[in-house]
């Protein structure tokens, strides 16, 4: 089983790399608490309510915690939509979300060590998890 987050690079012929380092995982505290925490709570638990549409139809910020559905993402899709933001491929066409794309403030090496942080709460229940989903699919 993989511990280790796979940093994926959509836009380079980079295949990933694996790096939970306290230091790492240390660094992408600090940037998630400052772009990611306001919406995603301090403690990875999510907006309240966080399954209910707001009004406008929009979906709250998910937990990043076991009680979500992050870990069900393979790192490249994790990687994209913070990059990115929530919109297609990683979403269905016409899916509406608030979260923003971070491709312009934050850098491939931060986006990577906030992954290593979120994915250093998960339990080891969760790893396992999610290891035979991608030994399954093959993603990472």
């Amino acid at each position: 089983m993989a511990t280790g987050i796979v940093l994926m690079r959509p836009d380079s012929s980079e295949t990933g790399r694996t790096d939970t380092s306290v230091q790492r995982i240390s660094r992408g505290k600090i940037v998630y608490e400052q772009h990611c925490a306001s919406c995603h709570g301090a403690k990875l638990e999510g907006a309240p309510n966080w399954r209910q549409r707001l009004p406008g139809g929009r979906m709250p910020a998910p937990p990043h915690d076991d009680s979500g559905h992050t870990w069900h993402h393979p790192d490249e899709v994790l990687f994209g939509i913070v990059k990115s933001g929530v919109v297609p491929p990683y979403a269905p066409a016409g899916y509406l979300s608030d979260m923003p794309a971070f491709g312009s403030v934050l850098s491939d090496e931060e986006i990577g060590s906030v992954l290593a942080y979120i994915r250093s709460h998960w339990s080891e229940e969760i790893l396992k998890a999610r290891a035979e989903m991608t030994r399954y699919t093959g993603a990472k």
